[in-house]
């Protein structure tokens, strides 16, 4: 059997990492452009006037433009006639040109004045003045504010009603890239497991963790959850270090990014040998996730999903609903350009299971003061149904496969 936990040093197993991105394609300037057309269709559709995208994964998702987020607008107008107007700072415009070429439309305006009020205008230009103005939800409070008050006869919806009806369906080249992501998460996680030893602190894993996907050239997230204990019962885990004993579990949840898209894989494990409760609980918790993966067909609502595990645990005697002891959160979220982005496998979310739709399958169990289980795999919707990015813990002996 393939040693799986401890008995390796951080060193051999980074010297072990080939890098190989040989195979990774990037989303292409067809796949933007035809993003573009299906946000002017839904815009059409609604009566919208003009989508506004300021900085953020939708302003990338659709114009492939990356920018940090500042006090100073920097944003896509997106017409319903599928025209895509970019508005800068007059300084910022050969930075822009550097990604967007010669070809981009791009409007300026200057430090001294209002750049909602110039926005005013030329959505008066593009003749997008008629119906709501859809804004991206994750804009900046400021923005908003600006738009509002620059504009007080076009009422600003959350432009999710575009944007995330979009970006919920991923495409063939989307789910290349993030199976790339989680294969390379995936070996990290194993690799991981082996460096751990008693005595080792969570802060230690995790810098072998950010090392290792940095190795295998991804670009880290900027999350990594290392646990030990009684703090695996803990979610998102604690902000101090923690160090290894013989006998505790071990919760690791982390990722990377290729191509701008996430991966996102959580193991549960004992370091020693697991007693009987570890390895009860432990099967609980893979139950829970087959039933939910089992559970998610296409047309299903994405509640019953998260119903599903949650009889499982119930029936074992956790919860009810989200109390602890028991599953405190939702059973899954969808991923892509963001860790966590529409739509939610939750109470409440009504909306059917349809290709392409991408999610995490992690059902936690949290027993606070002993210990937590979280399993965290996804899977992408086929019109045949459910299926694993990658493969899934066989037992708690044999977290990563025989």
């Amino acid at each position: 059997m393939t040693l799986q936990i401890g008995g390796s040093t951080a060193e051999q197993e980074l010297a072990g990492i080939r890098a190989d991105m040989s195979d990774v394609i990037l989303i292409q300037p067809s796949e933007f452009a035809a993003r573009v057309q299906k946000a002017a269709r839904l815009m059409r559709e609604q009566g919208v006037a003009a989508l506004i995208l300021p900085a953020g994964t939708s302003l990338y998702y659709f114009t492939g433009l990356r920018w940090y987020a500042s006090e100073r607008l920097t944003a896509a107008i997106i017409t319903p006639e599928a025209r895509v107007v970019f508005v800068t700072p007059t300084f910022e415009e050969s930075k822009l040109r550097e990604t967007l070429g010669d070809k981009a439309e791009i409007r300026l305006w200057d430090e001294e004045v209002n750049p909602a009020l110039t926005v005013k205008g030329w959505l008066q230009d593009l003749g997008c003045t008629r119906g709501p103005l859809a804004l991206d939800e994750a804009a900046q409070f400021f923005v908003f504010d600006a738009l509002r008050q620059a504009i007080p006869d076009q009422p600003l919806i959350n432009g999710m009603c575009i944007t995330a009806e979009c970006r919920m369906h991923k495409s063939a080249a989307e789910l290349a890239l993030m199976q790339k992501a989680k294969n390379i998460t995936l070996d990290v996680q194993r690799r991981a497991a082996r460096i751990l030893r008693e005595g080792i602190s969570s802060f230690e894993v995790a810098e072998f963790i950010d090392r290792a996907h940095r190795a295998y050239g991804a670009s880290p997230s900027t999350f990594c959850i290392v646990s030990f204990g009684e703090m695996t019962a803990m979610p998102h885990g604690p902000d101090g270090a923690q160090y290894l004993r013989e006998g505790d579990n071990v919760l690791i949840d982390t990722g990377c990014k290729v191509g701008q898209y996430h991966s996102d894989i959580t193991r549960s494990y004992v370091f020693g040998n697991p007693t009987a409760r570890q390895r009860e609980i432990w099967n609980l918790e893979k139950e829970a996730q087959a039933v939910a993966f089992e559970t998610a067909q296409i047309g299903v609502p994405c509640e019953q999903v998260d119903a599903a595990a949650r009889r499982v645990l119930e029936a074992a005697g956790f919860g009810p609903d989200y109390r602890l002891p028991g599953l405190p959160h939702r059973t899954g979220h969808g991923i892509g350009l963001d860790i966590h982005e529409w739509t939610y496998l939750v109470r409440g979310n009504t909306r059917p299971l349809a290709a392409g739709m991408c999610f995490s399958n992690e059902p936690m169990i949290c027993i606070e003061g002993e210990f937590g289980v979280r399993l965290e795999d996804h899977f992408y919707m086929t019109e045949q149904g459910p299926k694993w990015f990658t493969a899934q813990s066989a037992s708690i002996d044999l977290p990563f496969g025989t």
